[in-house]
């Protein structure tokens, strides 16, 4: 039931009506001040040129390879109202697709746009923690034709390139941005406010403007469907506001707010994402930093009525970062003629920050979500007939620990008092899915369930998005660098929380990383008008190499070479151990190897192999040149790439077209390894025995695996100094062990391994002594049970066939067959 001004609504057909009114009066023009009516209606007198950059390479006709990128990065959706999926879409054969590309064409250039894709099908989904009966409280998910946004897609792709290759976006607009994340901003601000902690400045200002978005008009129709009953509602006209569901809506939304950061005075800092906008200022004195953010309000709210832009002053507050604790004034901004409220915290972009930046309400905040969330483990997890381990790790992953580690890099600056209020819904959860007693100890949950404490994680998290940062040149913090003077304050007041920067150098230096350099990615290398790729050849494709002998593809590599006779052949081949990653180039006359960084991958290798090919055949005369690899997976990663490829695929991309202007002819061909293949074989021995350094950069996607790798090792390395612990005798290596399928089993493998089960722990839970065993006067313990006990040793021989045997033997990572036989004969399998 629904209340439209007080007045009940039952009917479906009228709730559906009554949401869908709401929705289209908010769109309405009438919601505008009469001010920005006057701009509105002046603007729209004066008639757009659209063709007045015909020949420009973003108004060409769209291509089919657009179209078929495009549609591979589609996902299953809900269709619109003409009920075409992406499914559909994506099993359409090539001359479909090029029929439907000639229409996207015709829209394109006749600038004449269906009518039928203008209309949408709203999902009303209530706000959470908001009331069912007021229409006001629902938020609408759109449901539009597939059709028009896989051509909405290709114009966005173009805008996005254009907008961004020409830096129309500001740098600190982190909004839908390819390599930017709402983690950015939150670094930004607490940055800036642990730097102003250490210079002991008088104040650091917070102030987040919740907007009200009312832009750009676009007439849409849509019709209301409640999800649950399929009712429809009666058409209704969004008059005002970017289309809801469109997928350029979202682009030029954030182009249109984007001068917002340009009305800000000097002295004020700001960052936004999407309308999630934070102006703050630093300094000693008050009353400056008072009048430096009234000015820059001042400055926003008439940006805000030339653009048609709505500031809610109930939704706008304002926080006094400060240290100090004597009594102090508090800041006195008005937002046109209302006082904006200071708070003691603030929640931005999900991460709540209180005045003296010790993130506890945060985290206490986390900790009563968690709670909640770890319910869903405690119900399938019962230790008789609940979901596998490995299941409910992945649940536990997918539900509590995202969240955990959501904005770890930047709450995790807390005190360790602070962080540790964490760490009980970790042991729980870890507990629930492996099936462990209560009492086992934190450390052999880590182990058993190979998953590492929450402070190993945020470290390795920190770093990760420390080297994201460095490989994005564009990034507002590429080349921030802390102070000198920042670092001798810090180093003199110990007990001031340091900056991520400080924090993430302190980790690089604990784990020998700060040579490290990582390779620069560029946002958008390639244009997307363009196909892109470089084929390959493949003479051994219809041979299979297990079944086929050497001397086979010996034989077809020879007709090989007597088909391209005049093309120079040229080997390449990389290499790598368990202490070094090399790679090698064997030409007619000469030879080079090298040993690049230990992280590297060996695809890093096999790519980095033919793009310094390439350079040394740059340096010859212009001629044809054939490039023979044994990486099939590095030469077809070239054959069609998109964002997600490899960075250094993009470099040979580009010195491939500069020999190819150049006069040069250079083919790529893979072979088959270790088959004899002469070129081949050179290429594969010179690799391994690679002396020289080279010192080149290393992808991000090596450096988060070493960086996993080295935090591993040192994991590790504490726990080979547990040699008391019951588990280390059992398990020595860190790794994941295979879960059995009954869960049953499972749990009563997990209790022994650990030493730690219902019948020799649980008097630690009831305040009872230790449980005895009445034939060797000693305590219980699994050691005792299922070694040492001599009651039991005609039971041991008769399922292990010895009386000598070790825990090590029972309880390995393949557990003995007849363990739970044992168990069952001696009555101790229900205990446990």
């Amino acid at each position: 039931m629904l209340y439209n001004n007080g007045i009940p609504v039952t009917s479906l057909q009228d709730i559906a009506n009554c949401i869908a009114s709401e929705l289209s009066r908010t769109s309405n023009s009438s919601n505008y001040s009469v001010p920005f009516l006057n701009i509105k209606i002046s603007a729209e007198k004066k008639n757009l040129n659209f063709h007045s950059s015909p020949y420009a390479p973003y108004n060409t006709d769209f291509t089919f390879s657009e179209l078929k990128r495009c549609l591979s990065e589609t996902h299953k959706t809900s269709p619109g109202p003409d009920n075409i999926s992406y499914l559909m879409l994506q099993h359409l054969s090539d001359r479909s697709l090029q029929n439907l590309l000639f229409l996207y064409n015709r829209i394109w250039q006749e600038h004449s746009f269906p009518s039928c894709w203008q209309q949408a099908i709203i999902i009303p989904i209530l706000k959470p923690g908001k009331e069912s009966s007021d229409p006001r409280n629902y938020r609408p998910i759109a449901l539009t034709s597939c059709l028009c946004k896989i051509l909405e897609k290709m114009v966005n792709k173009r805008l996005l390139y254009y907008l961004e290759t020409n830096k129309i976006f500001s740098p600190f607009q982190s909004g839908f941005r390819q390599g930017r994340c709402t983690v950015d901003n939150l670094l930004a601000l607490e940055t800036e406010i642990r730097n102003a902690f250490i210079r002991r400045q008088h104040t650091v200002f917070f102030l987040t403007l919740k907007k009200l978005m009312i832009v750009l008009g676009v007439l849409v129709s849509f019709v209301i469907c409640m999800s649950a009953i399929s009712e429809l509602s009666d058409y209704f006209i969004q008059e005002e506001g970017v289309p809801q569901g469109s997928v350029l809506s979202v682009t030029l939304f954030a182009l249109k707010i984007n001068d917002i950061l340009k009305q800000l005075p000097p002295s004020v800092k700001g960052f936004l994402y999407v309308d999630d906008l934070y102006i703050s200022c630093t300094g000693d004195n008050i009353n400056f930093i008072e009048r430096q953010l009234q000015l820059a309000v001042n400055k926003i709210q008439q940006w805000s009525t030339f653009n048609g832009f709505t500031f809610s002053t109930a939704k706008t507050s304002c926080i006094h970062f400060c240290r100090k604790r004597r009594l102090h004034p508090e800041p006195e901004i008005l937002l046109g003629s209302q006082l904006i409220t200071v708070v003691n915290e603030v929640k931005f972009l999900g991460i709540t920050f209180d005045k003296k930046l010790t993130f506890r309400p945060h985290v206490i905040k986390l900790r009563k979500k968690l709670d909640k969330a770890l319910n869903i483990l405690k119900v399938l997890s019962n230790t008789s007939w609940g979901a596998s381990r490995t299941s409910l790790l992945r649940v536990y992953r997918a539900a509590i620990l995202s969240k955990i580690d959501y904005g770890c890099v930047i709450y995790g600056s807390a005190r360790q008092s602070v962080l540790k209020i964490l760490d009980p819904i970790h042991h729980s959860a870890l507990r629930l899915c492996s099936g462990a007693f209560r009492t086992s100890p934190v450390e052999n949950l880590y182990v058993e369930c190979c998953e590492p404490p929450l402070d190993h994680r945020r470290k390795m998290l920190t770093l990760h998005f420390y080297y994201r940062i460095l490989s994005l040149p564009e990034h507002p913090f590429f080349k921030y660098k802390q102070s000198q003077f920042i670092l001798r304050l810090q180093k003199a007041r110990p007990c001031v929380i340091p900056s991520f920067f400080t924090r993430a150098s302190e980790f690089l230096n604990n784990l020998d990383l700060e040579n490290l350099q990582v390779v620069s990615l560029l946002k958008y290398p390639l244009t997307p008008w363009n196909s892109h790729g470089l084929k390959f050849l493949n003479p051994f494709k219809t041979f299979d190499k297990a079944n086929t002998a050497p001397i086979v593809y010996q034989q077809l590599f020879a007709d090989h070479r007597d088909l391209y006779h005049n093309f120079i052949p040229v080997f390449t081949d990389g290499s790598r151990s368990s202490s070094s990653t090399s790679f090698a180039c064997v030409f007619i006359n000469s030879t080079l190897s090298f040993q690049i960084h230990s992280s590297s991958s060996i695809f890093t290798a096999e790519i980095t192999a033919i793009l310094h090919a390439l350079y040394q055949i740059s340096n010859s005369p212009p001629d044809n040149y054939i490039i023979y690899s044994d990486s099939f997976s590095a030469l077809e990663s070239m054959t069609s790439l998109h964002r997600f490829s490899h960075p250094l695929t993009f470099n040979i991309l580009e010195l491939h077209d500069k020999l190819a202007c150049r006069g040069f002819s250079v083919l790529l061909c893979w072979v088959p390894s270790h088959v004899g293949i002469s070129g081949n074989e050179h290429a594969d021995n010179l690799a391994k025995s690679a002396t020289d350094s080279l010192n080149c950069p290393v992808p991000l996607s090596d450096i988060k695996k070493y960086v996993k790798i080295k935090l591993h090792s040192n994991w590790q390395s504490q726990w080979n100094l547990k040699d008391a612990n019951k588990l280390h005798s059992i398990k020595h290596l860190i790794t994941c062990w295979p879960s059995l399928p009954h869960r049953k089993l499972d749990t009563v493998l997990t209790r022994l391994r650990i030493g730690h089960t219902r019948f020799t722990h649980r008097h630690l839970l009831l305040g009872e002594p230790a449980p005895l065993c009445t034939a060797c006067q000693c305590q219980m313990t699994v050691l005792h049970i299922l070694i040492e006990c001599r009651q039991f040793n005609n039971q041991r021989i008769r399922c292990f066939h010895s009386s000598c045997i070790t825990l090590k033997d029972i309880l390995h990572k393949d557990h003995h067959p007849q363990l739970f036989t044992f168990l069952r004969m001696i009555g101790f399998y229900s205990l446990i």
